[in-house]
């Protein structure tokens, strides 16, 4: 009995030193773990708070909601342009430059808290549903929309919907008084880069072309305009690029293409994980011949300054406006690999153009505001009027090959300034800006005349439309029973830049859409003017 007692105390005894050995291994083995961890997580920062953060903080929160967070904040750290794309904001953001989106294909304005169409998409998913521009939305999928103050993107929002599903709307189309029913099946909307392109009035061999940013399709469609053109005559063009903040680096070099000869450097890019890439004219450009003249503004930006600046150093045309923005940086979208829908834009390369040049203006990493307040700097050194104002330092001087002197280190400079246009600005036409009357006469004139500018398909036709209307001075009474007056001096100043207005948002109504506004606004612009007298000489 002894032996057997002595031989349980034994195996007892072993088991107990097994299960404490295994104890203790497990815990040497979780200590290295963590001490491992500990020394990789000391060269990372970031990892270790949030790390510390999802671990011991108070209240439960997860990493990704700290990240979301972060990321923000780290990349504005870096320069005024890479950014953190979350996934909410993904589709929104990239719109604009991927050339479609899903929707019902109206362009419409809240004038008086309810939705008009003022134009419908030709082939689109409304078109085909019979909505006619003039058309009010009262009802969409049964919820009132009209006369409750909806704010204007939540409308976008009900509209907008997946491609292939309906949506259910009441239509007002006067002069009936009752909801016309119209079920829409959403399809692919094309997002257009180009606003207008025109034979200049009076200049029968000046074509003119606006575009709003360089997306997916932006070279197809100024290549279809420029062919147009020259089909109707053509042999200079005026590139309006003023307001165009740019989007893809190609759509830029491929547009550029299109009017050097061959070898001519376009542009450059560097960047220290980027080597240097050297984009030249491939000399199969069809417009190596046209007299060109581009315009920009302040808010000519990133591709647009590459079209100009490849313009100008090449001595290829000539450059119209005031000192454009000044963006040298070129971003990369890089999406999260998690796939979670979310991206950042990253600054990878600074660009360069064919002489050399930097336009990039300065910026202090993470001070935003500064960068951002920089316009208005311009306007408040008096820039906008004066190109005297305009101080170049001679460190950032070249040379092009034709010996022209052009500058870096804060946009595009002009070989012709033109300065912001006060004419016909009268406190009569700053009071008619402030209540917005113009655009509101025109839309009430374009109601009137429904019928008859929906079938408008030219603008020889439209021409002929106002040719007997006295639109002016039934504007000024208009305007009169609003409660702003002029004096005879004013209405003689300010009448031009008016009547071109009322035309231009009546006509904006029309199929020509913006073509139209641009057409008519063209003659009172003082710069584009300024653009086509420089190609008449």
């Amino acid at each position: 009995m002894s032996d057997y007692k002595t031989t349980i105390r034994l195996s007892l005894t072993v088991v107990t030193a097994l299960l404490v050995g295994a104890g203790l291994g497990i815990m040497l083995e979780r200590a290295a773990l963590r001490d491992a961890y500990t020394v990789a997580r000391q060269g990372d920062k970031l990892t270790w708070a949030l790390s510390e953060i999802e671990e011991r903080y108070v209240d439960s929160v997860t990493r990704d909601s700290l990240a979301e967070l972060a990321l923000p904040a780290l990349l504005q750290e870096l320069d005024p342009h890479s950014v953190y794309i979350p996934a909410s904001e993904f589709a929104a953001t990239n719109e604009p430059l991927t050339g479609t989106f899903d929707g019902i294909g109206v362009m419409f304005n809240m004038l008086t808290d309810t939705v008009q169409i003022t134009n419908v998409i030709s082939g689109g998913p409304s078109a085909a549903a019979g909505i006619v521009a003039g058309d009010r939305i009262i009802t969409v999928n049964d919820s009132l929309i009209a006369g409750v103050k909806m704010d204007q993107d939540k409308v976008v929002g009900m509209l907008r919907g997946k491609r292939g599903s309906t949506v259910k709307l009441g239509i007002l189309r006067a002069p009936a008084e009752d909801l016309l029913p119209v079920t829409v099946t959403r399809g692919a909307i094309p997002v257009k880069s180009l606003e207008a392109s025109f034979i200049v009035p009076g200049s029968p061999e000046t074509g003119y072309i606006k575009f709003s940013r360089f997306a997916a399709t932006t070279y197809n469609e100024v290549l279809a305009a420029l062919v147009q053109l020259r089909e109707q005559g053509a042999r200079k063009v005026i590139l309006d690029l003023r307001g165009n903040g740019g989007g893809y680096l190609d759509q830029a070099i491929y547009i550029a293409n299109e009017f050097l000869a061959a070898g001519r450097k376009i542009v450059y890019t560097e960047g220290r994980a980027s080597p240097r890439a050297d984009q030249n004219a491939d000399g199969l450009g069809q417009f190596q011949d046209v007299e060109l003249a581009v315009v920009i503004d302040e808010n000519s930006a990133s591709a647009s300054e590459i079209v100009a600046g490849a313009i100008q150093d090449n001595d290829r045309g000539v450059i119209v406006g005031r000192r454009s923005f000044g963006k040298g940086l070129v971003q990369e979208q890089i999406p999260y690999p998690g796939q979670d829908g979310s991206a950042m834009r990253l600054t990878v390369a600074r660009y360069y153009t064919p002489v050399g040049r930097s336009i990039q203006k300065p910026y202090t990493p993470g001070d935003e505001e500064d960068y951002n307040d920089e316009l208005m700097r311009r306007y408040e050194h008096s820039e906008m009027l004066s190109a005297d104002s305009i101080h170049l330092a001679d460190s950032l001087k070249y040379i092009t090959p034709g010996g022209k002197v052009v500058y870096g280190g804060g946009g595009i400079m002009p070989d012709i300034f033109v300065p912001m246009d006060t004419t016909g600005l009268t406190p009569y036409f700053s009071k008619l800006f402030q209540k917005n009357l113009i655009f509101r006469y025109a839309q009430q004139a374009s109601d009137r005349y429904r019928k008859q500018i929906n079938a408008i398909g030219s603008l020889e036709e439209l021409d002929r439309f106002f040719a007997d209307k006295n639109l002016f001075y039934d504007f000024v009474a208009y305007a009169d029973r609003e409660g702003v007056h002029p004096t005879e001096t004013e209405m003689t100043l300010s009448r031009p830049i008016i009547t071109a207005q009322i035309k231009g948002y009546i006509g904006r109504n029309t199929p020509l859409d913006e073509t139209a506004f641009y057409y008519y606004i063209f003659p009172q612009d003082s710069t584009l003017v300024r653009a086509a007298r420089a190609l008449q000489r």
